[in-house]
């Protein structure tokens, strides 16, 4: 397969596997995921774009309407949230820059909820109107709809630039970060998270690693693969973390039992009574717990499922 590689520029790559949308079934099309043959870095193929790629995302996805069920469930989404707002709290305190925050794909927006309960000025900016008009009016966030490549701020406006789970979802991760340093403040910090290819959990579970997530996910960076993009646009890593409460053990679970999902039963609309669905959603946070003690172990071996970067420009 000849097809340039958008790190290293190598023309060639080998397909590795055949996928389709496993989780949300918004498509019947089956993907390629593809490696190149010169810096093993793993990517999509075709990959769609504009309103193609655009109709993979169903309405809601990644965050909650506001309604009893998720109300039920804030108390453990701000629990497993803390180690992200302590990443971005430590770097707020190095900096020592009195600016605001980005947190760019907010969605509903409970993260910047919980940075600026601890006295944190935060901004969004979210592609998804329905998700910034979510934010807005649960949280308490204010978000603008728009994109980071045309995003209404000022250069030098933040003293920190947020991307949980963005980079890997965009058509054109280089350019993203361009735009992020762009905006940030001399001395200021990006923070950047992906699903990490270099993981005991894809090593292990291949095309079924929830990590994939096709055909949303673009890019599959291994933890390698985002650093030397990072150098690339302008930027010194910092630090790293390759936990998350939030994602890594959940993620686990997922990729074992996609049918238990909460977001993906709730986007697929399936047909279940309230004590099935309390029944279901307490397996899944079983089956989260079982998973937390391995997520947690390849973490601390440097090959959690998940890679948090702080980076600063040059």
């Amino acid at each position: 397969m000849t097809e340039e590689c958008p790190l290293c520029r190598y023309g060639e790559a080998r397909s590795l596997f055949h996928c389709a949308d496993r989780l949300y079934g918004t498509t019947t099309k089956s993907f390629l995921v593809v490696e190149c043959v010169k810096c093993k870095f793993l990517r999509l193929f075709p990959r769609p774009v504009g309103e193609e790629l655009a109709s993979y995302y169903p309405s809601g996805y990644w965050f909650q309407p506001h309604d009893a069920a998720s109300q039920a469930a804030e108390i453990y989404r701000r629990v497993v949230l803390t180690d992200h707002v302590q990443f971005v709290d430590a770097a707020l305190r190095r900096t020592k820059l009195t600016g605001p925050v980005l947190d760019v794909g907010p969605s509903g927006g409970l993260l910047a909820r919980l940075l600026r309960d601890r006295g944190r000025k935060v901004v969004g900016l979210d592609n998804s109107a329905e998700a910034a008009g979510i934010a807005w009016r649960v949280n308490g966030v204010p978000v603008v709809a728009g994109d980071l490549l045309a995003a209404p701020f000022a250069e030098g406006s933040f003293a920190v630039v947020t991307m949980f789970h963005v980079l890997e979802h965009v058509e054109q991760p280089g350019e993203f970060l361009d735009a992020a340093r762009r905006l940030l403040k001399p001395g200021g910090r990006l923070i950047v998270q992906v699903p990490n290819a270099a993981s005991w959990q894809f090593l292990i579970l291949g095309e079924a690693w929830n990590g994939l997530d096709v055909p949303r996910h673009l890019w599959n960076f291994r933890d390698s693969d985002l650093e030397w993009l990072l150098r690339d646009r302008g930027f010194t890593v910092l630090r790293r973390k390759h936990f998350s409460l939030r994602d890594n053990p959940a993620g686990l679970a997922t990729s074992l039992a996609p049918w238990l999902d909460p977001m993906s039963r709730r986007v697929r609309k399936v047909p279940e009574s309230t004590p099935v669905a309390l029944m279901k959603n307490l397996a899944y946070l079983a089956l989260t717990l079982i998973c937390l003690p391995f997520a947690a172990l390849e973490a601390v071996c440097r090959a959690g499922s998940t890679i948090m970067i702080e980076a600063e420009p040059k």
